[in-house]
């Protein structure tokens, strides 16, 4: 490997590229180039940011408390940023992440504005040749993928949508600009975690909203609120011992777990647990006892809970009833976190359509036709979520040894060790990857854990001299095997959920995430590398094996 660093505007070979400049690649990006690596790092966008560049819906705000949903590698960071909110909107973490890139100049190794169309791995060179949209070739000997679990976005397939005359937006490409939605009809498709915090937002500003809704969503109130100076200093005060006990927890999150089973508490008890959670706000509520998305019973009991609490906010009883989830459990959906989204229902100038009662049948140049009639609308807003953990890496052309295709490997449901690497696939990183915790953590916290557990390997190789690392096939079937057998007692797999990309036609189902628990993981993934990096293949000479199997 290289030792210095290069510009990455005049060098067309390095040492790695990283592909997204998010969080992940942003820290990968920190710790590679301490590392003496010379790398660069392709990102889609305009700047810096990931996500939270290209949502900038009204409403978009973080899910997991701001304070947590930040950085924690570096203390000096951690003293000088102070947030202003409970839960950070979109443009504070969007400053956030600027204030990284620039306090830590991290924005010279990023090529802006630039696709990747492919990425191949060249078994004689023992390399990655990666291309872009711009016609762009650059090579390097390790490819890591920091491209987020929700960034392919997806518009339904709806029969004459290209017809419609009106304005079109997507809550995940939204207008850097911002839209106007005064005196406009406006029809949103979705109910989902982007829908939920849009949905509030847009009904104070336009004439009048009509939510297609096929699924109903269990949403919990937020209650957000300014972060007063004694939470801010508190924090400052004591995050070291804080992030230590986030990441001694199964969601890498500061919740306050419950340790005992739902039924084993008096109904009084529970409800007043319930009430207590559902009052101080955000996805706390499913941690109140220890089997909620595990007992079908003990799930029946919360999810009845917030059924009750829809039927209180919700002045119409017929819209109460198509808001409310009756046929999966509640957690096995990503659970929404709102601010006054069912009391939006209860404005005369928003209107509910149950698409399970009246599909989508057409569209028309002014109009959204169902089965019983047509909805004039001016503004047409899809928030119909993403090709969730796999969609951006199956977008590229990826090829690993003998030109095997990625989207071909995972055609029935991706295959990874570890969440971290795909066998076949030399020098190939995942951030976050499926089979990884990623969603259902802090994603965060998952993301440093990623990017030191790869660095540190990397820096392994580099003093021993190795340049190819591959996951074994029967180490990454093994993997395969606990993620799914791990998920089977939890009620994950009883919904229709983005988790098994339900979401998109002919998407294998195969629940993605691992349900085990971060700091399960996080001591698997150190295990493995103290011994030896078990289930990979490490090569000190610059020839790849045909196969990593055995």
């Amino acid at each position: 490997m290289n030792s210095s660093v290069s510009n990455p505007d005049r060098e067309a070979r390095f040492d790695v590229v990283v592909v997204g400049a998010g969080f992940a690649g942003l820290y990968l990006l920190y710790r590679l180039r301490e590392m003496g690596l010379t790398v660069l790092a392709i990102e889609a966008g305009s700047d810096v940011g990931g996500t939270w560049y290209w949502n900038r819906y009204p409403g978009a705000r973080c899910d997991v408390p701001s304070q947590q949903y930040s950085f924690s590698f570096s203390p000096e960071l951690e003293r000088e940023w102070v947030w202003s909110e409970k839960y950070a909107a979109q443009p504070e973490i969007l400053a956030y992440i600027k204030h990284v890139a620039d306090r830590f100049e991290l924005r010279e190794l990023i090529r802006f504005d630039t696709r990747v169309i492919s990425a191949v791995f060249d078994e004689g060179q023992t390399s990655w040749t990666v291309t872009t949209d711009t016609g762009e070739t650059v090579f390097s000997r390790f490819c890591i993928m920091a491209t987020g679990s929700l960034s392919a976005s997806r518009v339904p397939d709806i029969p004459g949508i290209e017809l419609f005359a009106g304005r079109t937006f997507h809550t995940g490409q939204w207008p850097h600009e911002g839209v106007d939605f005064t005196g406009r009809r406006v029809g949103v498709i979705g109910t989902g975690s982007s829908a939920v915090q849009a949905i509030p937002k847009i009904a104070e500003q336009a004439a009048s909203l009509t939510v297609f809704q096929r699924t109903p969503n269990f949403t919990v109130p937020a209650r957000n609120a300014p972060l007063d100076a004694e939470s801010a200093a508190a924090w400052q005060r004591d995050f070291p011992t804080l992030r230590r006990t986030a990441k001694a927890t199964r969601s890498a999150m500061l919740y306050e777990y419950g340790d005992k089973p739902t039924l084993s508490v008096a109904e009084a008890e529970r409800q007043a647990e319930f009430e207590r959670r559902w009052t101080t706000g955000g996805t706390n509520f499913l941690y109140a006892y220890n089997d909620i998305v595990r007992d079908e019973a003990a799930n029946a009991v919360a999810a009845d809970f917030v059924r009750a609490k829809i039927a209180e906010m919700v002045e119409d009883p017929a819209t109460a009833a198509k808001l409310t989830p009756r046929d999966y459990p509640i957690g096995a959906k990503r659970i929404c976190v709102d601010t006054d989204y069912y009391a939006t229902y209860n404005r005369e100038n928003v209107q509910l359509v149950d698409l399970r009662a009246e599909p989508i049948t057409s569209v028309s140049p002014g109009a959204i036709l169902t089965a019983e009639r047509d909805y004039p609308l001016d503004d047409l807003v899809f928030a119909t979520g993403f090709d969730a953990m796999t969609g951006a890496l199956l977008a590229m052309d990826i090829r690993g040894v003998d030109g095997e295709r990625l989207r071909d490997k995972w055609a029935a449901g991706p295959r990874t060790y570890l969440g971290l690497m795909t066998a076949g696939f030399p020098n190939l990183f995942m951030i976050n990857g499926p089979g990884s915790p990623s969603v259902l953590s802090n994603m965060v916290m998952s993301i440093e854990h990623n990017v030191e557990w790869i660095t540190d390997c990397l820096a392994r190789m580099q003093d021993r001299g190795e340049t190819v690392i591959e996951a074994k096939r029967d180490a990454e079937d093994g993997w395969v095997e606990h993620v799914n057998e791990v998920a089977a007692p939890t009620l994950y797999a009883k919904a229709a959920s983005w988790y098994m990309g339900a979401n998109i036609p002919g998407k294998p189902r195969v629940f993605m995430p691992y349900v085990g628990g971060f700091s399960t993981y996080t001591a698997t993934c150190a295990r493995i590398a103290d011994n030896d990096y078990e289930g990979f293949r490490i090569d000190r000479s610059d020839s790849v094996p045909r196969s990593a199997a055995g």
